[in-house]
């Protein structure tokens, strides 16, 4: 009888884990979504090319090897992590069934789905940043780079068991490890590469760049509102008993008000700077609060879960007015959003976690921020001086789908729409 109980949890667990990353995977399609109605039509196809063969290529080298450098077999200290190819064999039923205290309570094959498409997840922060100038093949050579060697070092400081889990840096489910880190390398990918072309003035002006499709950028927002309730819940790695399926209610509880505190905060403060309500900072004030959450979801109460999404949608219009003032051309807000708004919520986690320091969470994230913003610095000046990075000014005007893909996205409006 305890056998069977044991086998049922197992199962229950890891077919909960599955479906956890399933919801994650759709959020590559909010991705490619948001980032497409946010760009100019020209640039419709090669956005969406980019967000494809980015989560392909990184789930492929999150397989080869990706996995195995985050979560090392014998790492070589805590700062250095091992190094290993493909997977191994998942857990025999001897060992499910056994009774000792370290048994698994899931498949180690459904952890390793999830974690590649959280490594997926980072690298689509990137591909927003960038749009409308980075060319696709240098940016997926940096994509094999970032999700075989860059993400996993710093993943495994914290969640692998490295020298940031050691201190007690507390985050949840990847505010910092995976949003911000995410943000640090767009960042630094943003400055390579420069504005788009008319973006700034030589006054300093600054000049809007309007996406050609709101509609589909909401849907994309939703798409990805939706993922995170397999993002943040399914971090809680366990539903199989009272006390975590009501865990797991509470961080879905928690994870939407956020996001809803969050979008309604960042219209309300677009309302008060523009006289407008803008839809752009609508749609990022719901992911910023989704951002800013995702440190501790679990803990906070659904009152103060609403006050750190709400901050998050007035953190992230304020960041977005920010970057635009130094010049940082980020065409989808994902600096902001994902960056911003996961300093924000790393640092809420001290509101309602009892276990989260001060130094802690700043060391956490200062430690995350050099080594991705560093590292994709390094990895995209060597590709720049084999390859180059950014599309020629012919290239940007005519549009980046027929130079890079051969095709328009609305080819029915003829080729003067796309310009």
């Amino acid at each position: 009888m305890v056998n069977m109980v044991m086998e049922l949890s197992y199962a229950l667990d890891t077919f909960y884990f599955l479906m956890c990353t399933a919801l994650v995977m759709w959020m590559a399609a909010g991705f490619s979504m948001l980032e497409a109605g946010l760009v100019r039509g020209k640039n419709t196809v090669e956005i969406l090319n980019k967000n494809a063969l980015l989560y392909g290529i990184a789930c492929f080298v999150y397989l080869v090897v990706g996995y195995n450098v985050m979560y090392p077999a014998d790492p070589i200290s805590s700062y250095i992590p091992g190094i290993g190819f493909f997977l191994g064999a998942d857990n025999s039923v001897e060992a499910v069934v056994s009774g000792a205290a370290d048994a698994p309570y899931y498949s180690t094959m459904s952890d390793f789905i999830f974690q590649a498409v959280f490594a997926a997840a980072t690298m689509s922060i990137v591909s927003g940043a960038v749009a409308e100038r980075m060319r696709l093949w240098p940016f997926l050579i940096f994509a094999i780079v970032m999700v075989g060697f860059i993400y996993p070092v710093e993943g495994y400081w914290k969640w692998g068991g490295g020298f940031l889990d050691e201190l007690g840096f507390q985050d949840f489910a990847g505010s910092v490890v995976v949003h911000m880190a995410g943000a640090a390398a767009a960042l630094a990918a943003v400055i390579m590469v420069g504005p788009r072309k008319g973006r700034y003035g030589k006054n300093g002006e600054i000049r809007a760049i309007p996406g050609a499709n709101l509609p589909l950028a909401a849907l994309g927002m939703f798409i990805l509102w939706m993922g995170w309730f397999g993002f943040n819940g399914g971090s809680e790695l366990k539903i199989s008993n009272v006390e975590e399926a009501n865990a797991v209610a509470k961080i879905f509880v928690n994870t939407n008000a956020a996001a809803a505190a969050g979008m309604i905060a960042a219209a309300l403060l677009a309302r008060a700077l523009f006289g407008k309500t803008d839809l752009t900072m609508t749609i990022n004030g719901a992911l910023a609060g989704l951002v800013a959450i995702t440190a501790e979801p679990l803990a906070p109460s659904a009152g103060v879960a609403s006050f750190i999404g709400a901050i998050g949608g007035i953190v992230v219009v304020l960041s977005v007015l920010m970057l635009d003032k130094l010049k940082i051309d980020d065409p989808v807000g994902a600096i902001s959003v994902h960056g911003s708004a996961g300093i924000w919520g790393i640092f809420a986690v001290m509101i309602s976690n009892d276990d989260a320091t001060f130094i802690g969470q700043l060391t956490g994230t200062v430690c995350t921020f050099l080594w991705m913003f560093t590292m994709t610095i390094i990895a995209l000046w060597v590709i720049k001086k084999v390859m180059g990075l950014r599309a020629s000014e012919e290239e940007e005007l005519e549009g980046m789908d027929m130079h890079e893909c051969g095709m328009h996205a609305y080819p029915e409006f003829g080729v003067e729409a796309n310009k």
